[in-house]
């Protein structure tokens, strides 16, 4: 259902028939604009001299103003100068003039005004009139209405970015100080602890910085895709073997259930983002000896990759809050593990663009198991 809004229209002039014909004519006047989900009505308002129009301008300003230009006392220029610093982009005036120069017009606009109605005019090019400026006054508030939003969505994302680097970045740097400064005594292996603390505070941002680049990328459309056949088993055997280090180091054994083949149209690269962030959180956020089972199944012409974990879990609460951009479950268990808070976001965007959806399902101490369902990029193209 489109939205109804109404405009105030105020009409100066010092002619009264003209104000009284002005305002039968679009007092029961709508204006539908579909490209925008707008309809609107108007509510008519009448000034007889300048100095009127000031006024009412001052207390409330309309969202269109018809200006006579030849007024007793301040003419329309004059009034258009007064309210200059009033408007500020958020009202168009429309001037109604018989005397129309172009000396006049090039002032005029100068001075704020959107368009002009030579009089006499009949009632089918008023409403032709309002209707231009209408449909521009409202993609005008639509575009200042998105410009502000798309501030405050960056002043959001720079704080929680800011938010998130504050605490690796002064961790880095105590460590610093204290090896430049020696104050932690004369053990080496209190140093090398250090130094390896450091490295895992950069290990930690490098894989924020990476995230938001394939964040980013993907939301912006940026991203060149390079759509081919690929097979998801393969790009899940690397992805296992990237990660099985960081396992058995843990004592956590990695399964793969799948057919030798699992073909799909798709991206190698997006493929891998998907993969990488399932196998890596299947992973850390396991226990100690645990293992991790990666199912890949091909069902029509959807992939279904599905990892579970033995690992700390999650309640229904805390995995109603996952999937949204630097959303991390911070816990007694989850203290001390590192994340972005952006893989779950990049994936869930990444099924959306295959035209399918990830899914989770956890018990606290019993594990997780996330369900993605990619269908093939081909197929998505031809539905669209």
């Amino acid at each position: 259902m489109s939205a109804v809004d109404t405009l105030r229209i105020l009409v100066t002039d010092d002619e009264q028939g003209m104000l009284k014909a002005v305002e039968r004519v679009l007092r029961d006047y709508t204006v539908s604009l579909p490209d925008m989900d707008h309809t609107v009505r108007f509510q008519v308002e009448t000034a007889d001299t300048g100095e009127e129009a000031v006024e009412r301008i001052k207390e409330q300003r309309p969202d269109i103003l018809l200006l006579d230009y030849k007024l007793p006392g301040m003419n329309g220029l004059d009034v258009l100068e007064a309210v200059r610093p009033l408007v500020n982009g958020h009202m168009l005036t429309v001037m109604m003039t018989a005397y129309a120069s172009l000396e006049t017009a090039v002032t005029a606009t100068k001075r704020g005004a959107y368009d002009f109605l030579a009089k006499p005019f009949t009632p089918d090019e008023l409403k032709g009139t309002i209707r231009k400026a209408t449909g521009h006054l409202i993609l005008t508030r639509q575009a200042l209405r998105l410009a502000a939003e798309k501030r405050q969505v960056r002043f959001q994302f720079i704080s929680v970015l800011a938010h998130e680097l504050k605490a690796p970045i002064g961790a880095v740097e105590g460590y610093l100080r204290m090896l430049r400064d020696r104050t932690a005594g004369n053990d080496p292996a209190v140093y090398e602890q250090m130094l390896a603390r450091c490295l895992i505070r950069m290990a930690g941002m490098r894989k924020l910085i990476f995230d938001l680049l394939d964040l980013t990328r993907i939301e912006s459309g940026q991203k060149k895709r390079d759509l081919t056949e690929i097979d998801v088993r393969k790009i899940a055997e690397l992805s296992i073997e990237s990660y099985t280090p960081d396992a058995e180091e843990r004592g956590i054994t990695i399964a793969l259930h799948a057919e030798p083949s699992v073909p799909m149209v798709g991206d190698a690269g997006e493929i891998e983002i998907v993969l990488n962030n399932l196998v890596s959180n299947a992973v850390k956020y396991n226990r100690d000896g645990g293992k991790v089972d990666v199912h890949l199944d091909r069902i029509g012409d959807t992939i279904r990759i599905r990892v579970a974990d033995t690992g700390i879990g999650m309640t229904k609460a805390e995995t109603e809050k996952l999937f949204n951009d630097f959303v991390r479950i911070k816990n007694a268990k989850t203290k001390d593990i590192l994340g972005s808070g952006l893989g779950l976001s990049t994936l869930k965007k990444l099924a959306k663009l295959y035209g399918g959806d990830v899914t989770v399902s956890s018990e606290p101490d019993v594990g997780t198991t996330f369900t993605v369902v990619l269908r093939d990029a081909e197929q998505e193209a031809k539905e669209e």
